[in-house]
């Protein structure tokens, strides 16, 4: 839904019009649309993710940036869906690299 409202906008899901996100955060997805319109987008997602296959993750994220924008994935090995903040997994230290993205994000606007 994060990265539908980021391309899409609030207001083709009946809610008033608001401004563009500077980024989105989309981990473990199964999306793989790409339209040209996304915004920056970063990803994270486990090689073990029986919900959302990190093969079709890095494919949507490569689409992205090869369409001008900033994207990016981490891609987790043995991890399964689901893995929150990654405390005490190969994954700790995402939401902190999320949030600099975003943040590097935002001054681009």
């Amino acid at each position: 839904m994060a990265a539908w409202l980021g391309t899409y906008g609030t207001e083709n899901f009946g809610e008033d019009a608001y401004p563009r996100p500077a980024a989105v955060i989309v981990n473990y997805t199964g999306l793989s649309e790409v339209t040209g319109y996304e915004p920056p987008t970063y990803s994270a997602v486990g090689t073990s993710d029986g919900i959302a296959s990190y093969r079709t993750m890095e494919r949507r994220i490569n689409a992205i940036q090869a369409n001008g924008t900033d994207a990016e994935i981490e891609v987790f090995h043995g991890l399964s869906h689901g893995f929150g903040l990654g405390t005490g997994t190969v994954a700790e230290g995402w939401i902190d690299r999320a949030v600099e993205f975003w943040e590097r994000n935002m001054k681009n606007e």
